[in-house]
């Protein structure tokens, strides 16, 4: 990897699920919670306003040792100053992204199977995201792999690969013990309405089940 990142849990800030809530302050409880990634996800901001919001993670994120990636948009993530993007199937190609970036920030791709792994890592993705593990409530018609994709995908490629899709606290080892380098959360960081009460619930659980 282009930048040593740690992915173990790795928190999806989306627009969607932000609602009233501070942006800046749920990054921060976020961080003071134990998570090690930040993405923030934006699918229908303006790109003004995704820039200015992107702009304003940045500046509470920086000091900290959490890298913000930002979804979709390598151009946002230059403006921004953010440590990297992350890449949808169908956004532009990992090599591309590379070009705009250079090479010291971070770039992950979606996969949905070895064939798309190893094409992300060999355009120069420094990790992958697979899934969806599980159904996804914010994606509803997101293809499920389950853990068997998601062994299959993790044998394929050397760079770690970040789960995602339909995780919940009570789906911690055994994602982990399918070989899952990462672990991304959206809906369930907010579950009972407590950010910092969940997430910390599952860096227990994650360093529980990385330690066993």
């Amino acid at each position: 990897m282009a930048v040593r990142i740690d992915l173990s849990l790795y928190a999806i800030i989306d627009e969607d699920h932000v609602g009233k809530h501070d942006l800046s302050a749920c990054a921060t409880e976020l961080i003071r919670a134990g998570v090690s990634t930040i993405q923030y996800r934006a699918k229908n901001l303006p790109s003004k306003e995704f820039l200015l919001r992107a702009l304003c993670l940045e500046n509470t994120i920086r000091g900290s040792a959490v890298p913000l990636l930002i979804n979709d948009r390598a151009d946002i993530a230059l403006l921004s100053g953010a440590s990297g993007v992350h890449l949808g199937s169908e956004d532009i190609p990992v090599e591309r992204a590379r070009e705009i970036l250079g090479p010291h920030r971070i770039i992950g791709a979606t996969v949905r199977s070895a064939q798309d792994a190893i094409r992300a890592q060999r355009e120069g993705a420094d990790y992958v995201g697979a899934g969806s593990i599980f159904p996804s409530p914010t994606k509803d018609k997101a293809l499920v792999i389950g853990l068997a994709g998601l062994r299959e995908i993790k044998s394929s490629v050397k760079i770690p690969v970040v789960a995602i899709g339909g995780l919940t606290l009570g789906k911690v080892a055994q994602v982990i013990e399918a070989g899952a380098d990462g672990l991304a959360f959206i809906s369930e960081l907010w579950k009972g309405g407590e950010i910092g009460k969940r997430t910390r619930e599952l860096r227990a659980a994650i360093d529980s089940a990385r330690r066993g």
